[in-house]
């Protein structure tokens, strides 16, 4: 009796011990997750916290985090300063067409890759995936004299047509298409059916998910891009939403009006906090459904 008595205390004992470590433990994971969230955050909140300051309070030499008087007409200067409606015209349009021909190009390219067969189809598949391990800024010379020879420099077309192709969205919507059945594909062409209706029919709308990733991300990289518009697109009528918050805010005696700036980035940077809120489980999904996890 009295062996079982110490066997229950040893157990309860130990009960004890585990749930004392278990809750240290759940205690630092989620300070550790604290800490790390303010870190990302702080940034953000600063950028709000800039916006609604006045230019002198903003250089004061202690900074305050919070604004003793809110300037929301900053907001007001900044869209009319950095005539921030064009820019976003310019942006969306170059957004959209550049998305849409991109779709075009990477359903084809992973419907080819991933169903059609033809000669050379790996070598060249892995020599464009070769070409993923390359930066991108090394293309940056020749693409420019390429668009500078067409002619194309401080237009639409320069800033759409050389990042139409992208070998990951290609990669991404292949491994897609790869998990579809091939025995859907051969009982289609049995029926006589066209690849490119085999494709609209049945391909597309099972990788949707991963369409649609393909699309948010392809519209926030358009949305984001600078060097690329900055290099060839300074004439002010095709200068992009990146572009105008460099160069808008800045007087002719050099000084920067940083709160009117930082409403500006506030106001371009909503929208991309917009799609990332009621968008991420489309992109999440998409992205594990191409069975690449991440």
């Amino acid at each position: 009796m009295a062996i079982d008595t110490m066997k229950e205390r040893n157990m309860s004992d130990i009960k004890k011990s585990q749930r004392v470590v278990k809750t240290i433990v759940t205690i630092l994971v989620y300070t550790f997750l604290i800490l790390v969230a303010i870190s990302v955050l702080f940034p953000f909140y600063w950028m709000l916290n800039s916006s609604l300051k006045s230019l002198e309070e903003y250089k004061l030499t202690v900074p305050t985090f919070i604004p003793r008087s809110f300037q929301f007409t900053n907001y007001v200067d900044a869209f009319e300063t950095a005539n921030l409606g064009t820019l976003f015209i310019n942006t969306l349009f170059v957004g959209l067409v550049s998305t849409a021909l991109s779709l075009v190009i990477t359903v084809l390219a992973a419907f080819a890759f991933a169903r059609l067969e033809f000669k050379g189809k790996n070598v060249l598949f892995a020599g464009l995936l070769a070409t993923m391990m390359i930066p991108g800024e090394l293309f940056t010379i020749t693409n420019y004299q390429t668009v500078t020879h067409f002619g194309w420099l401080n237009s639409f077309t320069v800033l759409i047509i050389p990042m139409l192709v992208s070998v990951f969205y290609i990669y991404l919507l292949r491994q897609n298409f790869l998990q579809i059945p091939n025995e859907l594909y051969l009982a289609a062409k049995v029926d006589g059916t066209s690849d490119l209706k085999y494709l609209w029919k049945v391909m597309i709308p099972l990788a949707l998910p991963t369409l649609i990733s393909i699309t948010i991300l392809k519209m926030m990289g358009s949305w984001n891009a600078y060097i690329w518009p900055r290099l060839v697109a300074n004439d002010g009528t095709h200068s992009l939403i990146t572009n105008g918050l460099r160069n808008s805010f800045t007087d002719t005696s050099g000084d920067v009006n940083y709160p009117v700036q930082m409403a500006a980035v506030a106001l371009v940077s909503l929208p991309l906090f917009l799609v990332f809120i009621f968008l991420r489980k489309y992109i999440m999904k998409g992205v594990s459904r191409s069975g690449i996890k991440g």
